[in-house]
């Protein structure tokens, strides 16, 4: 039986919060450090203490770095330690993964080709312990299933070598596309380029915390402590009982008919919705008062969100009126498997059927990352995602009889 991990970042995330929050969630500390050494790495000390932050008590983990790297590394270079790591083949795969994220967004913010990006020779060291240490305390703490909140980003500026930027950077602005973030609290940056990464990498779903029976809680704090702001990442950790065939749940459903909007922005007003945390927005023709052809406009979204969706709505489209209901939907249960591919790792979305059967979908933004890199064709990738999962899955059968 695996557990459920829920992440809650109305206050960001960053590499050592994930580490506090898994370690004061359970975590045995000589386990994540033991299992560290197995990375192969020197020149660091990790540290734990507890703390406040706010009115909340938290864990704060600390890489103290004795000696770096003597150069910087590449994305390669950085794939090839993990790979000779004795670490588990899955903490190897996720890991590498979240590696891959990074280089893509810092080869987006600094316009180079990602395996030209160069992680600096100290903090790659920390980035090491934050990366593989979220993604082994993970597999420790037998996390099979991970979710998160919206990823709360800061506001104000930051200072930068390339001068002051807004709040959040180019590298975290990258990693946030396709997934919903926000602004709020101090004029600070809130999520690092690393933390955002491991949300990506671990999360299956977005969305508000879900009807859980807790096991554990626990809080993660990062480096800054604001005056009357709590500065922690949150995660309720439970033990998940065998899958439901499906469950239930109340979503907003939030529908407009458009007859004279130029179809340019529709893409622009979807991307809207969706970084506002819609789960999903479809236009379906249809055909108006007067015989004139038009656009359903539906967006399924969580309760909180429908006054945003509204500003949207009205601010973006022609629209005067736009018609609102509660409905009930049914999901099916669905996890993460992370799978290797010539080019790099691709997160499958696997939905369970009951009675031994499933359906798999690999992420296609994994899957596109890796044509980029590869120049090879996008359908190629994707059918060898899925063909390698299901050789997977047989394997695992075969095995187990």
């Amino acid at each position: 039986m695996g557990r459920h991990l829920h992440f809650d970042c109305f206050s960001g995330v960053s590499g050592d919060m994930v580490l506090g929050a898994l370690v004061c969630a359970g975590l045995p500390w000589a386990d994540l450090v033991n299992g560290l050494k197995r990375l192969k790495l020197s020149g660091y000390t990790l540290r734990q203490r507890p703390v406040r932050r706010g009115a909340l008590h938290a864990v704060k983990v600390d890489v103290l770095i004795k000696q770096g790297f003597h150069r910087p590394l590449t994305l390669s270079r950085i794939r090839s330690i993990i790979t000779a790591s004795t670490l588990p083949d899955s903490v190897k795969m996720r890991s590498r993964s979240v590696f891959d994220r990074l280089a893509d967004a810092e080869g987006l913010a600094h316009q180079v080709p990602a395996k030209d990006v160069h992680f600096h020779e100290v903090g790659v060291v920390d980035s090491f312990i934050d990366v593989v240490g979220g993604v082994l305390g993970c597999y420790l703490l037998n996390v099979t299933r991970v979710t998160s909140t919206a990823i709360n980003v800061g506001a104000g500026s930051i200072q930068t070598s390339h001068g002051r930027l807004p709040v959040p950077g180019p590298a975290v602005t990258a990693l946030a596309k396709g997934i919903p973030v926000y602004s709020d609290g101090p004029r600070h940056e809130l999520a690092t380029p690393t933390g955002v990464a491991l949300i990506r990498t671990l999360a299956s779903e977005f969305g508000p915390l879900p009807v859980m029976r807790s096991l554990a809680v626990g809080h993660g704090a990062g480096d800054r402590n604001p005056e009357d702001w709590p500065n922690v990442l949150r995660v309720f950790l439970q033990d998940d009982s065998a899958p439901e065939i499906s469950h239930t749940e109340r979503i907003m459903q939030i529908e407009t008919n458009l007859d004279d909007l130029n179809p340019q922005i529709y893409e622009h007003v979807m991307d809207q919705l969706f970084d506002l945390g819609a789960v999903d927005v479809a236009l379906i023709p249809i055909v108006m008062k007067k015989s004139r052809p038009g656009v359903l406009l539906t967006c399924l979204a969580p309760k909180e969100q429908t006054n945003a969706i509204l500003e949207i709505l009205f601010q973006e489209t022609p629209t005067l009126g736009v018609r609102l209901q509660e409905v009930t939907r049914q999901v099916l249960p669905r996890r993460i498997v992370p799978i290797a591919i010539q080019g790099g790792t691709v997160r499958m979305k696997v939905a369970d059927l009951g009675a031994g059967w499933d359906k798999a979908a690999p992420e296609y933004i994994d899957c596109q990352s890796i044509a980029r890199r590869s120049g090879r064709p996008l359908k190629t990738v994707m059918e060898e995602a899925l063909r390698t999962y299901r050789q997977t899955t047989r394997k695992k059968l075969r095995g187990r009889a």
